[in-house]
């Protein structure tokens, strides 16, 4: 074979394994698609406390990994043990307040009731002087001053009358329904709460990161002093549109992590965003401003899925951290086995990079 057919050759197998990998990346864009762009995210928290206070003891360690409900500081307590007496005895003085009208609307009724016998008997005695000053038996002023007599009385029944409707409405409801004792009652269980609220403990599972804390640090409400990495776990993966024509959820997946090379670990397609910020109009009053570009063929858009793994890791991975997912959209077992072949290779080059 001369070198000229030797070049030729060479040429042949160049283009036909250059149409080959071509073919390849098409199909496996579709039937087999394999992202770089992947991370493991977890919720992180900012520790805070509710209230403000003075740290008493702080019972964790910064990175220490906490329970659900685990305590990790202390507030002195001792101003929230003073708040909750207060509101305590402010209970009781409400109780007594309600005995006092209880007693006093008693007084106010029994008042009435003298008032309105008094001007009973004063109008009986006018009706009996109107006959007999017509009769000129008595003098007409008798009759006159009997009369305002009984007009006072009046005026003493209507006084006592809104006596008791006035204590009435200051004793309000009887029982629990009384707007005193409600106020009362809930002013003690804001200042339990506040007592509740001087113990900081964990709200899930997790790590804490940054912890800054040290006993007899005065601390205002809600100022962070740590973050809570939960152990939960989120694996975000960006793919082109297009490679996400037939991923539905529940497919299978397949996810490599930098940090463990070599290592495959199984999951499934859990959630696809709806849109990505692109997508997002904000209604601001101004006109729409169309993209300006000169290419003839535009950048691909990347559409955001998350799956979730269907093993455990065999230690816990940072928040943040880089991995490749592979996904399995078509029931093909050809699809498949071409598909764990990529990431497999792809799980054995992160030992050199």
């Amino acid at each position: 074979m001369t070198p000229d057919q030797k070049f030729a050759r060479r040429v042949q197998v160049a283009i036909v394994l250059f149409v080959f990998l071509f073919a390849y990346f098409l199909a496996a864009d579709l039937w087999m698609p394999i992202t770089p762009q992947a991370q493991l995210t977890r919720p992180v928290l900012r520790v805070a406390p509710r209230v403000e206070g003075q740290v008493l003891e702080v019972a964790v360690r910064n990175n220490q990994h906490v329970d659900a409900g685990q305590l990790l500081f202390r507030l002195d307590p001792e101003p929230f043990r003073l708040a909750v007496r207060a509101a305590e005895l402010a209970l009781e003085q409400a109780r007594q307040d309600n005995r006092q009208l209880d007693a006093a609307i008693a007084a106010a009724r029994a008042e009435l009731a003298a008032a309105q016998a008094t001007a009973s008997e004063l109008q009986r005695q006018c009706a009996r002087l109107a006959r007999l000053v017509r009769s000129q038996h008595v003098s007409r002023q008798l009759f006159e001053q009997t009369e305002a007599r009984r007009q006072a009385a009046q005026a003493g029944v209507a006084a006592a009358g809104a006596r008791v409707r006035e204590l009435l409405v200051q004793r309000g409801a009887k029982g629990d329904d009384n707007l005193r004792l409600r106020q009362a009652r809930n002013a003690l269980e804001r200042a339990r709460l506040q007592q509740d609220f001087s113990e900081v403990r964990a709200e899930r599972a997790g790590t804490l990161s940054n912890l800054q804390l040290s006993a007899g640090a005065y601390l205002a409400a809600g100022s962070p002093v740590a973050a809570l990495v939960a152990d939960e776990a989120d694996i975000s993966a960006d793919f082109r549109e297009k490679a996400l024509r037939y991923v539905s959820l529940e497919d299978g997946a397949s996810v490599v992590f930098d940090a463990l090379p070599g290592q495959v670990f199984a999951a499934r397609v859990s959630a696809i965003d709806a849109g990505v910020k692109e997508g997002q109009l904000d209604a601001n009053g101004d006109l729409a401003a169309p993209t300006i570009s000169d290419r003839w063929v535009r950048d691909a858009q990347r559409q955001r899925l998350h799956v979730q793994l269907t093993e455990a890791l065999p230690r816990v991975l940072p928040s943040g951290a880089k991995a490749t997912v592979q996904l399995y959209p078509r029931d093909s077992g050809l699809a498949d086995l071409f598909g764990r072949l990529q990431i497999t290779v792809i799980s054995l080059l992160h030992y050199l990079y």
